[in-house]
């Protein structure tokens, strides 16, 4: 039996790679939920934007997360 080091190792990185990725945009989207909630009596604009922040990474996760069941379920 030959076990692929390389490929398993590429797998691997990609895998911890896309996993980071996928929690920081989703903790990012987290602090732009949280961060309005101080500032909404100071600046309303600072509130959109960070709700409009939020969404976007939130969006971006969704998608990230359907890419991947449909790269598992069976076509």
């Amino acid at each position: 039996m030959h076990l692929d080091w390389t490929a398993l190792g590429r797998v691997a990185a990609v895998s911890v790679g896309g996993t980071v990725t996928v929690v920081v945009v989703f903790a990012l989207g987290v602090l732009g939920l949280a961060r309005p909630e101080g500032m909404r009596e100071q600046r309303g604009g600072a509130c959109a934007l960070g709700l409009t922040r939020a969404t976007l990474c939130f969006l971006a996760c969704t998608a990230v997360v359907a890419y991947g069941i449909h790269l598992i379920v069976p076509q």
